[in-house]
């Protein structure tokens, strides 16, 4: 028999007939109501004082036909088991990150990096936009699509945890990493269109400029919120490589460049964001995933398993103990 959990009553007006298991406990249980019949006895010296199982046990008679009771009536009222399914119908959101991959997102002005700390904030976003699409572009001096417009989030998180600097052209091409993103999300019929671009530094090379970019995605109706990463000062940022591959690290001033990064932002509708400490950026995060909120439409689909017969079976096996027990064991005599 199953548990009451995800149970519906398919004849719910049955469970008032529970109301007859208190009613009949009461006049069963009720002091004075059952006269015992009457037999003179001379003396009870010689009875025996202890009570025998057979006494004992006939006390659990009137409970074992209550139970059956209840459950008989819990079997008439019919519970199914709920499975739900949900389809949604609504055209949800197609969100585009755009992350800079450049050399200095390696600074440890964030633990253990710039780069780690996005990846990780940017992958819990990710995991909250259950019914939209989400695509990857990365940029530094070259930009491409690193993943398409796809629902299968895992599929976006497994690209995030893999992103590493230095596999692309140096530079920070803010102009291009935007154009791709745009062109990516550019055919999308959604309802809303949103470009995340993250990057830590200046427009520095590249063939198209950001506000050019920027317009593009105006004009196709696209929003883009922009984030500047990296605290103020200075911080310990690659300056060079060497030999083997590794980075050479030396203090440099942070520079970014916020007044474009607000510029794009507030061309498309959107919004600039700085980011000082991974805190900061997770409250970013958690912002656009509020100001990105849309109601969507959702047909549900209810499929249901019968489950009356285990309280039916119960309920049976119950009455007939209690009948054969009555009638054998623990009859009693007048």
């Amino acid at each position: 028999m199953q548990s009451l959990q995800h149970i519906e009553f398919a004849n719910p007006w049955y469970l008032l007939l529970l109301l007859l298991v208190p009613l009949v406990a009461f006049f069963h249980f009720k002091p004075g109501l059952h006269k015992p019949a009457a037999f003179q006895v001379g003396s009870f010296a010689n009875l025996p004082a202890q009570k025998s199982w057979r006494m004992l046990g006939r006390k659990f008679l009137p409970i074992l036909f209550l139970a059956s009771l209840a459950l008989i009536v819990l079997a008439l009222a019919r519970p199914q088991q709920v499975l739900r399914e949900e389809e949604v119908t609504a055209e949800g959101i197609d969100i585009v990150l755009a992350m800079d991959l450049s050399s200095s997102m390696l600074a440890r002005d964030f633990k253990p990096d710039r780069l780690e700390v996005s990846k990780r904030v940017a992958a819990d976003f990710v995991d909250k936009r259950t019914h939209d699409r989400v695509g990857l572009v990365v940029f530094s001096g070259e930009s491409f699509t690193q993943c398409p417009l796809t629902t299968d989030l895992k599929i976006v998180q497994r690209f995030l945890s893999e992103l590493q600097c230095g596999n692309l052209e140096e530079g920070t091409a803010i102009g291009m990493g935007l154009a791709t993103a745009v062109n990516r999300i550019k055919d999308s019929d959604a309802e809303s269109k949103v470009i995340i671009l993250l990057t830590d530094g200046d427009n520095n090379t590249g063939y198209i400029q950001p506000m050019t970019a920027a317009e593009m995605a105006r004009e196709l109706d696209v929003r883009v919120y922009t984030i500047g990463v990296g605290s103020k000062g200075m911080a310990l940022t690659p300056q060079g490589k060497r030999s083997d591959g590794s980075y050479v690290f030396d203090y440099a001033r942070v520079m970014i460049n916020e007044p474009l990064l607000r510029s794009i932002a507030e061309t498309t509708g959107g919004k600039y964001f700085r980011a000082l400490s991974e805190q900061g950026l997770e409250t970013i995060y958690n912002e656009i995933d509020q100001l990105e909120k849309t109601e969507r439409e959702v047909t549900s689909f209810k499929r249901y398993h019968d489950q009356y017969a285990g309280f039916l079976s119960w309920g049976l096996i119950l009455l007939l103990l209690q009948i054969i027990l009555s009638k054998t064991v623990l009859k009693s005599f007048p």
